[in-house]
């Protein structure tokens, strides 16, 4: 049978699920780049774009075992759109913080925290919405172009972020602070309307009604036992956890590689660039056997590529170790993604979604910090 690469694509709600998650991740991309520019611009301190990660990653990994458990017994379109009501509320209020009303009252050491504290929140619905989306889906594609849904989704989501990363840094330059969160603001806002096309689910009936804490040990339970899920996920924490760098990109642009707001912009989409090559690459021409031996491989790859951007001092090997990280980090996400998918029982997604979002939230934003 001929390979369609599109195949996921006839659904209509997989439609509305991939554009609002377009407008959705992008808004939420610009945000992080606007906001860790405008840390770093004004405190001049590599350490207070870690306190970023830091106030992000506590409250997504103290309550992740828990929004899984609601995930399963929810509807969870609804959770899916409370989360975006919620980020464009965060996104707004980040807008008032840099508007004249606020930085002519008070002082730069208060709205700082302010911004923390936001970000603390937004940490809290990550709890919820990372494990969301990807119950969700499984709830609009069928199983037999899940792989097809799932590559497609990575496409969109990477799209998004490097619309979102290069888009932030031009619009700084081109708008300020203030103008780049507002259209950050106005992109979360559309991808609302576009959640609330997509019709309610049903919750599946073979959950158990047991009590919360024996359901979170359900989940943790079965990501113990199915050992291709603990061991995709645990080599996926060590390798950003000590290997990821971009939390860094603000101060490697300002201050080794010399280059302002636009260029930091694409320095930041980079690694989003490279693995957007894997996803195209992917949905032409899938991996279809030595899965595990391909993930070893990207992963010991991403490391080195991690370290050429360490030692360069170039903005253009910078860029393309950047790239090259995430174009071998891409073949990773990918697997990882699928193998959750495919092995996970739908009644009980929400709760490994959720352990899966606890080591990429761990690695990325306690790598950050």
């Amino acid at each position: 049978m001929q390979h369609d690469p599109f195949a996921s694509l006839r659904i209509k709600e997989y439609q509305y699920f991939i554009s609002g998650r377009l407008l959705f991740v992008t808004g939420l991309r610009m945000m992080s780049t606007i906001v860790a520019w405008w840390i770093y611009e004004v405190t001049h301190d590599p350490f207070a774009i870690g306190l970023i990660g830091l106030a992000e990653v506590i409250p997504a990994v103290s309550l992740a075992l828990y929004a899984g458990h609601v995930i399963d017994h929810t509807e969870r379109t609804l959770i899916v759109k409370r989360a975006a009501l919620v980020y464009t509320l965060v996104i707004f209020l980040v807008f008032i913080i840099s508007t004249s009303l606020v930085q002519d009252h008070i002082h730069q050491k208060v709205w700082v925290w302010f911004i923390y504290g936001l970000i603390f929140i937004t940490g809290a619905i990550r709890a919820f919405s990372g494990a969301a989306f990807p119950s969700l889906l499984a709830q609009i594609v069928p199983m037999n172009v899940m792989t097809n849904a799932i590559t497609l989704n990575n496409g969109i989501f990477l799209t998004a972020a490097i619309a979102g990363h290069a888009g932030g840094g031009l619009l700084i330059a081109l708008l300020g602070i203030q103008g780049a969160l507002f259209i950050s603001f106005l992109f979360m806002a559309a991808s609302c309307i576009v959640w609330f096309k997509i019709k309610s689910k049903p919750i599946p009936e073979t959950i158990s009604q047991s009590s919360t804490w024996a359901s979170v040990k359900e989940g943790l339970s079965f990501v113990y036992k199915t050992k291709e899920l603990l061991a995709s996920m645990t080599l996926d924490l060590f390798a950003v956890l000590f290997g990821g760098a971009v939390a860094m990109v603000p101060a490697y642009a300002k201050d080794i590689l010399h280059v302002g707001p636009t260029g930091f912009g694409w320095l930041n989409a980079a690694s989003d660039i490279g693995a957007m090559i894997t996803v195209l690459v992917l949905t032409l021409r899938p991996l279809k056997k030595k899965q595990g031996s391909v993930l070893l491989y990207a992963v010991a790859g991403f490391g080195i590529a991690i370290i050429v951007f360490g030692l360069s001092r170039s903005y253009l090997l910078s860029f393309i170790a950047l790239m090259v990280s995430g174009f071998l980090d891409g073949f990773s996400a990918i697997i990882r993604a699928t193998i959750a998918q495919l092995i996970t029982p739908n009644e009980i997604k929400g709760r490994v979604m959720s352990v899966n979002s606890m080591f990429i939230n761990s690695s990325n934003e306690f790598g950050q910090f």
